[in-house]
């Protein structure tokens, strides 16, 4: 492991929304490097190619030099492995999205001990965004513009 406090943002983000981005710039006095790895798993649909995702989140953080954008498939305890993380970062916007990252932790912790999960509760004004109502404001062609980062566009 690094010296480095590194930590993997893991998701779809499909698209990255505001609170996403909100997440990873209140974390970014916490860790050295905070990488947002662009999960893939082929049982899922994705409204945006994984090259677009890379691309609005690469164009969102664009002149941060601790945050790193990265695609990966599989465990993302594997990923963290693989890159030298010690940390995952997930958000949580409600209690049911607690529970549910508890039992991920949990299961993560027990695979690989010496990575750590870290909750951060979501900013009130943003905690009603998640990708999938704005990819359901695109699919009837809304305006999403309040819900993602400029960068994202349909």
């Amino acid at each position: 492991m690094s010296d480095k406090k590194i930590a993997v943002f893991p998701g779809s983000f499909d698209p990255i929304t505001k609170g996403h981005e909100s997440i990873v710039h209140r974390c970014l006095t916490l860790f050295d490097e905070i990488v947002i790895g662009i999960g893939y798993n082929s049982n899922k649909h994705y409204y945006f190619s994984q090259e677009r995702r890379e691309i609005f989140i690469k164009k969102t953080f664009q002149g941060e030099d601790k945050v790193r954008v990265e695609r990966y498939s599989g465990l993302t305890v594997e990923f963290c492995k693989q890159i030298g993380a010690q940390y995952i970062l997930r958000g949580l916007r409600t209690s049911a999205d607690y529970e549910f990252e508890r039992a991920i932790a949990q299961m993560n912790r027990a695979l690989v001990p010496e990575i750590d999960t870290i909750f951060v509760v979501a900013d009130p004004a943003l905690s009603h965004i998640s990708s999938t109502i704005v990819r359901d404001i695109l699919l009837y062609q809304g305006d999403m513009s309040k819900f993602v980062p400029s960068s994202v566009t349909p």
